[in-house]
């Protein structure tokens, strides 16, 4: 089986592609690589029932994302704010760095 390469990273800007969420955006803040799914910031919310704790000593219902699909994300360019492939290159120079680019307006991301 080949392994699945991630183009994505923590704290990118995404558009969401499909589901309830379709059109809004927001910033990754978690990865999960084994089940191929995205934690993103203020979207795909879900209400969660807490126990009075410690923490939270009148307990309640909060709001908090839950995971989505990768496929059904999309980076967004920083410098077009379109939603983008990200094409990667090599640099030349003796560290040999690995560059992320926007496909549609050639700027590294």
């Amino acid at each position: 089986m080949e392994k699945f390469k991630f183009k994505l990273k923590r704290g990118d800007m995404v558009l969401i592609l499909a589901g309830k969420d379709k059109g809004k955006t927001g910033k990754i803040l978690k990865i999960n690589r084994q089940k191929k799914r995205l934690v993103v910031e203020g979207v795909n919310l879900v209400k969660k029932h807490l126990k009075p704790s410690q923490k939270y000593p009148q307990g309640g219902i909060i709001d908090s994302p839950a995971p989505l699909a990768y496929s059904n994300a999309s980076l967004l360019c920083p410098h077009c704010q379109k939603p983008t492939k990200i094409a990667s290159q090599i640099t030349g120079d003796e560290k040999h760095k690995r560059l992320r680019l926007c496909q549609k307006c050639h700027q590294t991301i």
